[in-house]
C-alpha cells in the first residue's frame, strides 16, 4: 500500500533539508501575487488588512482601504489547499482526540502570528485523518509538532509545479 503514495506528487522524502526549505519559499506560491496589493487593502472575506508589506489583523480598517481578497481566502474559495497532513497508525488513531488537539493547538498558535496560515478542513475516517491547510509551512510545522510530541515516522512530499506539500505522520 505504501507504493500508492508515489503518485505524480513525487517521491516521499525524510524530514526536509535546505533544498525543500528553498522550494517552499513563498515566491513560488501561485497564490502570492507577483505584485503587492495597494496598501492599505482589506480582504472582504476575513477582514485582514494588507499594510506595511504584509497581511495582518487590524482593530480598524482604514477608510481608504482597497478591497482585495487575501491569499488564504482565495485558496479557501478555490478549494485548493497548499498542504495536506495525513495522520495514520495505531497510536495516532487510538489517541485521536489528543493528537488532534496537539495539531490544532499548533495551528492556532501559528495563525496568531501568521494569519494567512489556516486549517481549511479536517477529514476523518476509520483509518486516517487528513488536515488541509492554506500554507505549506503550517502543514510542515504541524507534522513536526506531532513527531516531537509522540515520535513516529514523518515524511514530506513536495510538488513544486503545484506548490503543494503532503506530510505523512505515522505512529
Amino acid at each position: 500500500h505504501m507504493g500508492s503514495r508515489q503518485s505524480a506528487a513525487g517521491p516521499r522524502v525524510p524530514a526536509p533539508g535546505r533544498r525543500l526549505q528553498l522550494m517552499l519559499s513563498t515566491r513560488h506560491d501561485p497564490y502570492q501575487r507577483r505584485r503587492k496589493p495597494p496598501s492599505p487593502s482589506v480582504c472582504p472575506v476575513c477582514r485582514l488588512v494588507f499594510s506595511e508589506g504584509r497581511w495582518q489583523k487590524a482593530d480598524t480598517v482604514p477608510a481608504d482601504a482597497h478591497g482585495e481578497i487575501c491569499p488564504a481566502c482565495h485558496r479557501i474559495r478555490d478549494g485548493f489547499p497548499a498542504g495536506y497532513l495525513t495522520i495514520e497508525g495505531p497510536f495516532a488513531l487510538e489517541h485521536r482526540a489528543e493528537v488532534m488537539r496537539t495539531a490544532t493547538r499548533f495551528a492556532e498558535r501559528m495563525q496568531a502570528e501568521h494569519p494567512l496560515q489556516r486549517i481549511m478542513g479536517i477529514e476523518e475516517s476509520a483509518d486516517k485523518v487528513v488536515i488541509t491547510t492554506t500554507d505549506v509551512h503550517l502543514v510542515q510545522g504541524m507534522g513536526r509538532a506531532l513527531r516531537d510530541a509522540y515520535h513516529g515516522n514523518l515524511e514530506f512530499r513536495f510538488n513544486d509545479s503545484e506548490y503543494l506539500l503532503r506530510v505523512y505522520w505515522v505512529c
